[in-house]
């Protein structure tokens, strides 16, 4: 771009009225429900479209639901880690030292997992599993 046409440009852009003022009506859906969203100082996500029936400018908020997060019931814990209990599953923790060795690190695996069934067992003798 020469700077003839850069000077032009900006020229233009200058003298351009930026003042004026566009004003468009927007029709906005659930709008009690969005207003909350706004008041709390959340962003409202949605659609902008033209309705093909009226023609009119149109928002729709989308209103997702908030996922709630249940945390893990500890049931014991092992000497190198834990045993939890979620909505649908048992689970099962152990972290070893690399440095420790095969045969130790067996050794030490057997132990906690020993103690893991012991630990349900004791769970469901109680009747709480």
């Amino acid at each position: 771009m020469s700077a003839v046409w850069r000077r032009a440009l900006s020229q233009r852009l200058l003298s351009h009225n930026f003042n004026s003022k566009m004003r468009k009506i927007v029709f906005i859906t659930n709008v009690l429900d969005a207003m909350k969203g706004l008041k709390k100082g959340k962003r409202i996500e949605g659609a902008l479209y033209v309705d093909k029936n009226t023609g009119v400018l149109t928002f729709k908020p989308y209103f997702r639901k908030q996922t709630t997060y249940v945390a893990d019931k500890l049931i014991c814990y092992l000497e190198d880690g834990w045993v939890k209990e979620s909505a649908r599953r048992i689970k099962v923790h152990v972290s070893f030292n690399k440095l420790l060795g095969i045969a130790r690190i067996l050794s030490m695996l057997e132990r906690d997992t020993r103690d893991a069934k012991n630990a349900l067992i004791n769970k469901e003798m109680e009747g709480s599993l």
